[in-house]
C-alpha cells in the first residue's frame, strides 16, 4: 500500500487554504487544486509499503512522539517550487515552528532510515502543497495572483504525527489514516 507520513492540519487552516485556491483560481491557469480534506504537512513519503512493515513504521513513530513536544506552526506565506515567475507546486509557507517541523522530519527520516526506507535526497522544506500546475495556461496570471494576494497568518499547535494510507483514484488520493501517534503535551 502507498503510505505517507504526516501532520494533519485543523479545519480553519484547511477552510482558509481553501479560499486562497479559489481566489488563485481566478486567473483560470491550469491548477489541480489539492482537494480541502486531503490538505496536509508531509514529512515523509514511503511509497509503496508491505503490509509486514506496518509494525517496526508504528513502533517507531512510538517512539519518535514519546521523544518530541507538541508545539505551534504558524502558517504564513504563499509560494511557488521552483519559483513565482515559473510555478509548478504551489505551497503555503511556515515560518513559526518550522525548526521543530524539520526537526521532527529528521527523527522520522533517521528512523526510517533504520528500516531500510532511502533517504530524502533534498532537504527537508516545510510546506504544504495547495496545487499542482499542469500546463503554462495562464500562468503569467497566476504568478501575478500570488504576488496580490493577502494572507493572514494562521496556527495551531502540532499534537500528533499521522501515518496515511493514499489510494490514487480517477477523481483524487483518497487518504485513510492507519496510524496515529500523539507528541507529549508541552504543558
Amino acid at each position: 500500500m502507498r503510505t505517507f507520513i504526516a501532520i494533519e492540519l485543523g479545519n480553519p487552516i484547511k477552510d482558509a487554504l481553501s479560499r486562497l485556491q479559489s481566489e488563485l483560481n481566478k486567473s483560470e491557469a491550469d491548477v489541480k487544486w489539492v482537494l480541502p480534506e486531503n490538505i496536509h504537512l508531509t514529512l515523509k513519503f514511503l511509497g509503496e509499503v508491505k503490509e509486514e512493515e506496518m509494525p517496526e513504521i508504528i513502533q517507531s513513530l512510538k517512539k519518535i512522539a514519546r521523544e518530541v513536544n507538541s508545539f505551534r506552526v504558524e502558517i504564513n506565506a504563499i509560494g511557488a517550487f521552483p519559483n513565482a515567475k515559473s510555478p509548478r507546486v504551489i505551497w503555503s509557507g511556515i515560518e513559526q515552528g518550522k525548526e521543530n517541523l524539520s526537526q521532527l522530519a529528521g527523527l522520522v527520516e533517521d528512523a526510517l532510515e533504520r528500516l531500510e526506507f532511502p533517504r530524502e535526497e533534498r532537504k527537508f522544506s516545510a510546506h504544504i502543497t495547495i496545487g499542482r500546475v499542469r500546463s503554462p495556461k495562464n500562468r503569467a496570471a497566476l504568478s501575478e495572483a500570488m504576488q496580490q494576494l493577502k494572507f493572514d497568518a494562521l496556527s495551531q499547535t502540532v499534537k500528533s504525527i499521522i501515518l496515511f494510507k493514499s489510494s490514487l483514484t480517477p477523481k483524487g488520493p483518497i487518504y485513510e489514516k492507519l496510524d496515529e501517534e500523539n507528541l507529549k503535551s508541552s504543558s
